[in-house]
């Protein structure tokens, strides 16, 4: 009789560094996505836990470190016994708490087979962060028991270069006594920062004398720097002077887009939030489309012009249903209005033959189409892919032109549910810093579903139409791209935000005390 093996589950201890998920290692993120069981420790961010678990496996199952470090350890090692690869997931650096080597070592007496994977440790992470460099003699360590500080050695590292250390906010006034008592002196400059790699890191600076009243309301764990390299923050920090650090934007589009724009947001340091406003649905009779797609395939058309991404979507999912790809659009020509729509026909390998170099609307296409020459183009007809509620500009010049126009409603857009109270309330009380609107639609839409903005709110357009559409709602608008594309409209909000802190740091101080509005909203002046 043969018997079957049991398989064999593998452990792995790995760092997530110090919150940001941008700064897991890829080999850390393979061992999380292949895990069956993820083990946490308190110290992992909620973001940073949330990325993870979209990213791993459906089945994989996520629960809290509790216990002493064996009592972990047993955990790991039954699951790695069952089969399973179990991970326990711990703040910076695996081998920077001592609990988890302590895990590591009862695991080393089994046969379980485990691996150790690096992560950027939270004292050094966060303090670059800040921009805080650490020079010279430099000490930088995630600690877990204060009382075990050696503060005649820190007191060394501070006096010949400098330091940087992650402890619990609650044990700040005992490292200020300890360096205090060590002989470092009270002037020495001190930054404390909280939230760490986060959305809302903050970093006061202040001397060890004064440090613990800087930090008063900072919960959690914090990243203590102490030495010269503070002095440097003013010139060095990065992550919290990034143009829209800490502002709250407001991104009502379709599910499906709005992932990149808030990738482009976090980029710039904003916090994005993503309200649906749009559902995209098939049109309620398929015919048209059908029609269109044979027309395509027997040379019914000179040329296909796509106004949205979303037309581009929908005649390529009516390709896919027929088997057919890009060589079948061979002999016709593409135009389309912005760049994201051209990128998303070059995503099928074909390059558009026009993209309006001035304005990116109807307007601007029609500027540059030409008009129908009976010789130079046999076939006189245009395909119009486009939502069940565009507007006839477009198809009213192209006829005007001289061109036959099929208007196909390639898709709808319909009226998403509303979203949850607590933003409606934010929407209207100003709760958020800006609104990118990337349509018409979208104008709509969410002053139908949530209210309108309040007016302190920066409203930013893609274009001229949703600027229309926005003046139309009563909404100032405030931003507008030359170009008619997303990255255009997140660069043209950071270029604002920058100008309107330029401003405010020309005001005099008196006056900028005076202002009502605190935080990012305080770059406003109407």
């Amino acid at each position: 009789m043969t018997r079957t093996r049991k398989p064999v589950g593998r452990i792995a201890f790995v760092g997530a560094g110090p919150g940001d998920p941008g700064l897991l290692t890829r080999r850390a993120h393979d061992a999380l996505v292949d895990a069956d069981q993820v083990i946490y420790d308190r110290g992992v961010p909620e973001s940073l836990l949330a990325v993870v678990r979209a990213e791993a496996s459906d089945d994989a199952e996520f629960t809290p470190a509790e216990g002493a470090p064996g009592d972990v350890a047993k955990v790991l090692i039954s699951a790695a016994r069952s089969g399973l690869n179990a991970v326990h997931l711990v703040a910076g650096d695996p081998f920077g708490h001592d609990s988890v080597v302590k895990e590591v070592q009862a695991v080393a007496r089994t046969a379980a087979h485990f691996e150790v994977v690096p992560g950027v440790g939270q004292a050094e992470g966060v303090a670059t962060y800040a921009g805080v460099p650490l020079p010279g003699v430099r000490t930088a360590a995630d600690v877990e028991d204060v009382s075990a500080l050696d503060f005649e050695a820190l007191a060394t590292a501070v006096g010949r270069g400098s330091l940087a250390l992650a402890v619990d906010a609650g044990d700040l006034a005992a490292v200020r006594d300890g360096l205090l008592a060590a002989g470092v002196d009270g002037t020495t400059g001190v930054g404390v920062t909280g939230d760490g790699t986060g959305e809302t890191q903050y970093t006061t600076t202040s001397t060890v004398d004064s440090f613990v009243a800087a930090a008063l309301g900072f919960t959690g764990r914090v990243v203590l720097t102490v030495g010269v390299g503070v002095g440097q923050r003013d010139k060095l920090s990065w992550w919290e002077n990034r143009p829209l650090y800490g502002w709250k934007v407001l991104v009502p589009r379709t599910k499906e887009q709005a992932g990149a724009m808030s990738a482009r947001l976090r980029a710039y340091g904003a916090i994005p939030c993503e309200v649906p406003t749009i559902a995209v649905e098939p049109p309620r009779t398929p015919a048209q489309m059908e029609r269109a797609v044979k027309g395509l395939v027997d040379g019914r058309y000179a040329w296909v012009i796509f106004t949205s991404v979303n037309a581009v979507r929908a005649v390529w999912e009516k390709f896919a249903e027929h088997g057919l790809d890009a060589r079948h659009f061979g002999g016709v020509k593409i135009a389309c209005i912005g760049e994201a729509t051209a990128d998303a026909v070059r995503a099928f390998g074909i390059q558009p033959e026009l993209i309006p170099a001035g304005e990116q609307s109807s307007e601007g296409l029609l500027a540059e189409f030409s008009p129908h020459d009976e010789i130079l183009d046999p076939v006189g007809r245009v395909l119009l892919p486009r939502a069940d509620i565009a507007t006839e500009t477009l198809a009213a010049g192209l006829t005007e032109r001289g061109w036959e126009v099929d208007d196909v409603t390639a898709y709808r857009t319909v009226r998403a549910a509303p979203p949850p109270a607590e933003i409606r309330d934010a929407i209207k009380s100003g709760g958020f810093d800006a609104v990118l609107f990337t349509s018409s639609s979208t104008v709509r839409n969410l002053v139908g579903i949530a209210g309108k903005p309040h007016a302190r709110t920066v409203v930013a357009v893609i274009g001229p139409k949703t600027a229309e559409t926005a003046t139309e709602f009563g909404l100032r608008v405030d931003v507008q791209p030359p170009h008619a594309s997303v990255p255009d409209l997140v660069e043209a909000l950071a270029a604002y935000a920058v100008e309107l802190r330029e401003k405010l740091a020309a005001m005099p101080a008196k006056q900028r005390r005076g202002s009502k509005v605190q935080g990012p909203t305080a770059l406003r002046f109407r």
